[in-house]
């Protein structure tokens, strides 16, 4: 089964990764998939919402007091339409606010009201990925059924440290996509 017809909604936050994001969303249009990005303000300070709006054909949002025009709250007509939640890249801030149920922005607001399956690349320094807050919400949020994919183990991290934390490939957070649609 493919991606054509489905709805992603995909979270971009604030990890220097967000470029890639780009990418993401190009290639899953392409395949077919009807993408909606959602952006931290953080995110927004990396790559302009016009890039991502451009790529997905449809509207990027940012802010969750800027939402839609209908009489439906559109964090919550996101949370409904969605078919899966990709997080990508995923900062320790975003995480934490999932895994502790905190909704300060558009894109938590949305996870919080979400029923659709999440999928999550995480991408920060790799001490901060191996902090033990950031490990224990990693393992709440597996425990309830999220996905994840993860971090390279290797590479050069944008702060100037090698190692582990840098986001996936973006093949890899393609090909994971469409096989959890064609599982």
């Amino acid at each position: 089964m493919s991606i054509a017809g489905k709805t992603i909604v995909l979270g971009v936050t604030g990890s220097i990764a967000a470029y890639k994001a780009a990418d993401i969303t190009s290639r899953l249009t392409q395949l077919g998939a009807s993408v909606f990005c959602v952006m931290t303000k953080e995110a927004a300070e990396i790559i302009g919402p016009i890039a991502l709006q451009t790529l997905s054909r449809n509207p990027v949002s940012v802010d969750l007091w800027k939402e839609g025009q209908g009489w439906q709250p559109g964090h919550i007509e996101l949370a409904d339409k969605a078919d899966l939640v990709l997080v990508a890249p995923a900062t320790a801030n975003i995480l934490a606010c999932f895994a502790h149920g905190l909704a300060p922005d558009l894109l938590t607001s949305i996870y919080l009201a979400t029923p659709a399956p999440v999928m999550i690349a995480p991408a920060m320094n790799g001490k901060m990925l191996g902090h033990p807050a950031t490990q224990t919400n990693i393992e709440t949020l597996r425990e309830r059924g999220h996905l994840f994919i993860e971090p390279q183990e290797n590479g050069m991290l944008a702060c100037g440290y090698e190692g582990a934390g840098k986001l996936a490939l973006v093949d890899d957070i393609v090909a994971q996509v469409e096989a959890f649609f064609a599982n």
